[in-house]
């Protein structure tokens, strides 16, 4: 608030003081209206918020040529658009509030260990460590496929066949890849099941320590993972030097993450009320 006698000075009239301070107080409003570049219903857009949008879209190259006139306007439209799904109540669905969620959960991990991530640090000899125990194979295999919950008559059925073809395949094992082209219940079938080299991390856990250790020409018993069951040959396997270092590189530094997000939930689980009826 101004004080009038603090301010005036002698041979300054009333009336040019009181145009003074009514200009300073219309002033501020003014300098306030400049941070704002849009009002949608009453909901302000602000230069700072239209500043941050624009200059991530000059960063992505599309069909439509970026100006500060589209961008503002995206801005409109996002507004209008969530002010229409809060006045329909969109916003307490029950599938958008299980997505909101899920932001806030991926949020919170990345604000809590996001410098904990930072420090992890994967090496040379941490990827000799590594592929040591964890080689990569070229392998095909002869898939029965089973639904995700079968029952069990549907189990018995898809393990007998199995059964049955990896008889087969100990007499004859040369005929593996024929006998996947005509048996096998997935893509590779038409190519006698070649998969192909995996690293460990895209097969599944119970097909992979099925061929670990062993030597080229193996043929495993029936495994059985979620796809169904597998009759698995191993056709090959790579040495470290013709690895792709940066992949392991990668699956390494997933597993030092996992240990740390695993650790994060162990110790905030403690001060946790929990109960669990499986």
């Amino acid at each position: 608030m101004f004080l009038l006698d603090s301010i005036f000075k002698p041979g300054m009239c009333m009336n040019k003081l009181l145009i003074v301070v009514f200009t300073a107080f219309i002033a501020l409003p003014a300098i306030a209206q400049k941070e704002i570049v849009a009002t949608v219903n009453g909901r302000n857009i602000t230069k700072k918020q239209f500043e941050e949008y624009h200059l991530q879209n000059l960063k992505f190259v599309g069909q439509r040529k970026i100006t500060k006139e589209i961008s503002l306007q995206d801005l409109v439209n996002r507004e209008l658009g969530i002010q229409k799904a809060k006045k329909t109540g969109l916003d307490k669905d029950p599938v958008v509030v299980a997505k909101q969620e899920d932001i806030l959960f991926h949020a919170q991990i990345s604000k809590d260990l996001e410098n904990e991530f930072k420090k992890i640090v994967v090496s040379d000899d941490d990827v000799k460590a590594y592929y040591e125990g964890n080689k990569e194979y070229r392998s095909a295999h002869i898939l029965y496929r089973l639904r995700a919950e079968p029952t069990a008559d549907e189990v018995k059925a898809s393990y007998e066949q199995s059964v049955a073809i990896y008889s087969q395949l100990q007499k004859n094992p040369e005929d593996f890849a024929k006998m996947a082209n005509k048996y096998s219940q997935t893509s590779a079938a038409p190519i006698g099941g070649d998969l192909g080299f995996q690293p460990p991390t895209r097969l599944a856990p119970e097909y992979y320590e099925a061929i670990k250790n062993q030597k080229v020409g193996f043929i495993t018993k029936p495994v059985r993972s979620q796809m169904g069951y597998h009759i698995i040959k191993v056709l090959g396997v790579k040495t470290i030097d013709q690895i792709d270092k940066n992949l392991y590189k990668k699956i390494i530094y997933d597993t030092k993450r996992d240990a740390i997000i695993a650790d994060y939930f162990k110790n905030l689980a403690k001060g946790a009320a929990i109960k669990t009826n499986l």
